[in-house]
């Protein structure tokens, strides 16, 4: 093999390789790999996704709810799905994140997608199977590959 496809193909591998490695991190609920992840997204992730998550057209919503303890006001950046009578959202990290903490505590919260604000009652975890038929293929998918086995399940108020 001459040197310009190893340049080529060295990185290519390297980056499948990494890539694997972050499924099957994820799909096993790695505490070490999600903690990371997690860091990364409030980091720079969340902040990035506020600017248009929200607006009409866009797929993110925010979920603006308040600490359990703190009484602050918070913004997290999700994707919910609408559901007969409510959104549904995934729970790639489980439900002990602390804003699923804080909806659950606070027995709701509001959800700005679509353009509009939207105030959700009554959370609950529900398991993936109980609404995988609500869900875009897609969603299915990734689901499915990264092992999501739980959802919050919303009611409009």
């Amino acid at each position: 093999m001459t040197l310009a496809p190893r340049v080529v193909l060295t990185p290519l591998v390297l980056l499948g390789g990494g890539a694997a490695a972050f499924v099957v991190g994820m799909r096993r609920k790695s505490p070490l790999l999600q903690d990371q992840v997690r860091r990364f997204s409030r980091s720079v992730g969340q902040p990035i996704a506020l600017r248009t998550a929200g607006r009409a057209g866009v797929a993110n919503g925010v979920v603006h709810h308040v600490g359990r303890t703190s009484g602050r006001p918070y913004r997290t950046p999700v994707t919910p799905f609408r559901a007969p009578g409510g959104f549904i959202v995934a729970l790639p990290y489980g439900s002990g994140t602390d804003w699923v903490r804080n909806v659950l505590a606070a027995g709701g919260a509001t959800l700005t997608f679509g353009g509009r604000d939207h105030a959700v009652t009554d959370p609950r975890i529900v398991p993936t199977t109980e609404v995988v038929d609500l869900l875009p293929p897609s969603e299915r998918m990734v689901a499915r590959v990264f092992a999501i086995t739980e959802f919050l399940h919303l009611d409009d108020a």
